[in-house]
């Protein structure tokens, strides 16, 4: 059994952990490798005693096809499908030392180390949390939770069907949106970011899509020095949001 409708594997130590302190009541079940030990296999035998989990220790090869050619370093969970919120929950979500809300958008984010990549640095920057598209993106995965070192679990996701509607809605709440364009005469330190932030990122090779860009209010770029002609989305997100947060005096 790898997947079901309803059921979820989770694999890696930091993810797992993570998924074990936050998500009480959410994972239903953990698998040990025979001969795996450690510190972190010991948290993990302790937070699933304390939860009341049941653990059963198997042969390394029952891990090996609960998640494919993937690395599982030992230990997989297993959990309830992910569990998506709505934009409203996103924005009340936002970080107890911000006077203002701080929102990663998504667009074309198709690959799930990426996605995985970029809501740990939406988590560490402190965002409110992250929206993506119902289309043209990964969704929210095991590889996706590994990828996030954990961070999906605490970081609220929304998914939603029309990402111009989003934006609107966003608007109407008080919202600047920014997008980042490399084609943009404007580096990432022109601004204030005074008010409510909702920050784009499209893809690496496709960026947003045309409408997407025409609804943002600013488009930036982050300034390149070398010769190559681009950074990894989650580096981008990860300059531009701490950008933000020098701009309020959080950092």
């Amino acid at each position: 059994m790898m997947w079901s409708e309803d059921v979820q594997v989770i694999f890696g130590m930091n993810a797992l952990l993570e998924a074990l302190k936050s998500e009480k009541g959410m994972i239903s079940k953990i698998v040990i490798a025979k001969g795996r030990g450690g510190e972190a296999v010991h948290r993990i035998l302790n937070l699933a005693e304390k939860n009341d989990i049941p653990v059963e220790f198997r042969e390394r090869g029952y891990l090996d096809r609960q998640v494919g050619e993937k690395i599982h370093q030992g230990v997989i969970g297993f959990r309830e499908t992910f569990t998506y919120v709505t934009v409203d929950d996103v924005i009340a979500n936002r970080h107890v030392d911000f006077n203002n809300n701080l929102i990663l958008i998504l667009d074309n984010i198709t690959d799930p180390q990426n996605l995985g990549s970029l809501i740990r640095t939406a988590h560490c920057c402190g965002a409110n949390g992250v929206i993506i598209p119902e289309n043209r993106s990964a969704a929210v995965t095991a590889a996706v939770i590994k990828a996030s070192a954990g961070a999906v679990c605490h970081t609220p996701v929304a998914m939603v069907v029309n990402l111009v509607h989003t934006i609107e809605h966003l608007k109407e709440k008080g919202f600047w949106i920014y997008g980042t364009d490399p084609a943009s005469v404007n580096t990432m330190n022109t601004f204030d970011y005074k008010g409510h932030v909702g920050l784009v990122m499209g893809s690496e090779g496709r960026g947003m899509r045309p409408l997407i860009k025409k609804k943002c209010d600013f488009l930036l770029s982050v300034p390149m020095m070398g010769q190559i002609g681009s950074l990894n989305v989650s580096v981008v997100a990860g300059i531009v949001l701490y950008d933000i947060l020098r701009a309020w005096g959080k950092v």
